[in-house]
């Protein structure tokens, strides 16, 4: 057994940092969690591949050799970190999870070969590793043209630059074209980021209300 574990998700520029910074001091009693962890050594591994720098040009093989990457920072970080918190029983809210590799790697895939490349995922993360499987997923949902904007904002007047996955943007569609599916495959409560009758970006507090009345109903379940 385990505390609850609710993982708030969602593409590039949906404002997860931002409302997950806000969730802390409305849930003290939480513990929480973001993935990766750039600040490790498997971090630094995902940096090197985010940045180019771990070539890979058959996108199948990328789907499985880049996930474990991602896969092997949550298994560290579970073990050293919050493993007795978890055994705990303490709740946890985390910006990302497995679910990331569900739709970052999915998305390089041919759609004929998801659902195998789904249940290979929670074999290895959730059954081999012993990664526990979260309770709820919150999908933080953003029109891609919207979030694209936001990222180039981001990065506007910086010298950082955008990672591989934030330049494609034929990869970026793709990738929601994949949350679209796990949303409906996986049961994930979707939180609509953008108000389509006033064509604009719901605020801040808005989208962080109704993501605490989520998280309190998962929590009290």
């Amino acid at each position: 057994m385990h505390g609850k574990i609710i993982i708030i998700e969602g593409l590039d520029g949906c404002g997860k940092s931002t409302q997950i910074e806000l969730l802390k001091e409305t849930f003290p009693d939480c513990r929480f969690l973001t993935f990766p962890n750039y600040n490790s050594p498997s971090g630094e591994i995902i940096t090197e591949y985010l940045q180019g720098r771990i070539p890979e040009t058959d996108p199948r093989r990328s789907a499985y050799s880049s996930g474990l990457f991602y896969a092997m920072d949550r298994y560290i970080s579970y073990r050293k970190d919050w493993y007795l918190d978890d055994r705990n029983h303490k709740p946890m809210i985390s910006a990302r999870y497995t679910t990331s590799n569900m739709i970052y790697q999915t998305a390089k895939l041919p759609r004929d070969e998801w659902e195998d490349y789904l249940k290979w995922l929670a074999d290895f993360e959730y059954h081999r590793l012993g990664i526990p499987r979260p309770d709820a997923v919150i999908f933080l949902d953003m029109p891609i043209e919207i979030s694209q904007k936001l990222l180039s904002g981001r990065y506007e007047n910086t010298t950082q630059k955008k990672d591989i996955h934030e330049s494609d943007q034929d990869y970026f569609r793709k990738c929601y074209e994949a949350a679209q599916y796990l949303i409906h495959r996986e049961h994930w409560h979707v939180l609509s980021c953008y108000d389509k009758n006033a064509d604009s970006i719901r605020k801040i507090e808005e989208i962080q209300e109704e993501l605490v009345r989520i998280i309190r109903e998962i929590l009290e379940s």
